[in-house]
């Protein structure tokens, strides 16, 4: 049996659905989580403004406030905090709508038990490994942008915003491989933690959104192209110290 390196790792279960949190809180707990449970988005703020966790886990439809919601105001807070959406809604739509309020990824409802299991081994791993690589170079400079992966601010020009922690990771990856096309199977084997034959949409939306913070043009992307059928280069014409 595989021993959970991740063991003690606190996790917030947001879900209205009584009968899948009690059996989702059971097998986390088995895992070697520690599980806090809310049944509603005012009940998971609360929680969320007096406790430390390492991961949520956030349904969209909830009472009183939404996944969306609940995401938008812990990103505030907590710009680090890897946020896993359970929808039972299907459209690409809501999915965009969840990354682009914050989330680093989602499960279609329902989902297997093992796979929501590797996906959050998968962002505590890749947690681990960003701060470990942060702590060896904070600040990255390129073009007229300059990203902070410590605490996530960054300037474009004029510009100030912070990123998600999987903006910031994916970010990070194609910084430290420059000048070399990566592809969305290695992308999502490295960033994402999962089988790079599925789910490649995620990776395009999260590049679209690092064109527009980036980018002087996202339509004309000078440092993050696209290389036809292959994947995604970050250009290196401009040194990046």
């Amino acid at each position: 049996m595989e021993i959970n390196s991740f063991k003690g790792s606190r996790i917030l279960l947001v879900e209205d659905e009584e009968s899948l949190a009690v059996g989702l809180e059971y097998n986390l707990t088995d895992e070697g989580y520690i599980v806090d449970w809310a049944k509603d988005g005012r009940a998971a703020i609360k929680k969320i403004n007096s406790n430390e966790y390492d991961l949520i886990l956030l349904d969209i439809m909830l009472p009183y406030l939404n996944g969306f919601e609940i995401t938008e105001k812990v990103r505030l807070k907590s710009p680090q905090m890897p946020i896993l959406i359970l929808t039972a809604r299907t459209s690409a739509e809501d999915k965009i709508k969840g990354l682009e309020y914050g989330a680093d990824d989602y499960l279609t409802k329902p989902f297997h038990l093992k796979e929501l299991l590797l996906r959050i081994k998968g962002m505590l791993k890749r947690k681990t490994w960003y701060n470990h690589s942060t702590g060896q170079q904070r600040k990255y400079f390129f073009g007229n942008n300059e990203v902070d992966f410590e605490n996530f601010k960054c300037k474009s020009g004029t510009k100030t915003f912070l990123l998600t922690q999987r903006e910031a990771m994916l970010l990070k990856y194609l910084l430290d491989n420059k000048g070399k096309i990566v592809t969305r199977k290695e992308l999502l084997a490295n960033v994402w933690q999962i089988s790079g034959e599925v789910e490649t949409r995620t990776v395009d939306i999260f590049i679209s959104r690092l064109r527009k913070y980036f980018e002087p043009d996202p339509n004309k992307p000078v440092y993050i192209k696209s290389i036809r059928s292959s994947g995604y280069l970050l250009n290196d014409q401009n040194e990046i110290q």
